[in-house]
């Protein structure tokens, strides 16, 4: 926790952190700006309430086998225990080709949400694909189908990388996606000044 509460104090990044049980909420509570529940803690429905009596906003990952309406209550359950901050965060679900993806990341989540919910919308597509290689395709295709917010993990070095370095971009392909992304996220009105947050 000190480790983040540095990298706060060093680069002025949000910091998301996820909790994986209750009893660490405090401390992640004390560093962190967003908590977040990853997609196998989706329907620990104790630990939802409890993500849900704290101030901080909640970043809600969907299940990898969840229906969207299994996700949607879900987040009913961190609503009603008081905390109206959620963002519902599209990581991939699971589905019959693993072959060439990790997942199949559900980009029609987007419009659809829209229809049903208020809240902001994150999409994950190095979650969602688990190849670097995808990863700017499904990160221009969200932006343009009107996503909020997107997750892209970087690494300086992903063949290194402890976990996750084959989804994972360099500093450099990152900076190209961000080019990218300004380019169709002002063509499509849903771009201006980029925040970013370290998750961890």
């Amino acid at each position: 926790m000190e480790l983040l509460a540095a990298a706060r104090a060093a680069t002025g990044l949000g910091i998301i952190t996820e909790v994986m049980d209750a009893a660490d909420l405090d401390k992640i509570g004390s560093v962190a700006d967003v908590v977040q529940v990853g997609a196998r803690n989706m329907q620990n429905f104790s630990l939802l309430k409890k993500v849900g009596a704290q101030p901080k906003p909640v970043l809600l990952k969907r299940g990898m086998s969840a229906t969207i309406e299994e996700w949607l209550m879900a987040a009913e359950y961190i609503l009603a225990a008081g905390n109206p901050n959620v963002i519902l965060c599209e990581r991939g679900i699971r589905t019959f080709d693993r072959q060439y993806a990790r997942n199949t990341l559900d980009l029609s989540v987007v419009p659809v949400l829209r229809s049903l919910t208020h809240l902001p919308i994150m999409i994950d597509p190095s979650h969602g694909t688990g190849r670097a290689e995808y990863v700017p395709s499904m990160a221009l295709a969200a932006l343009a189908g009107g996503t909020d917010s997107l997750m892209i993990e970087v690494h300086p070095n992903p063949a290194k990388a402890l976990s996750d370095g084959p989804q994972s971009l360099t500093p450099d392909g990152f900076d190209r996606l961000m080019q990218e992304l300004a380019v169709i996220g002002k063509a499509v009105e849903r771009w201006s000044e980029p925040a970013v947050a370290l998750v961890h």
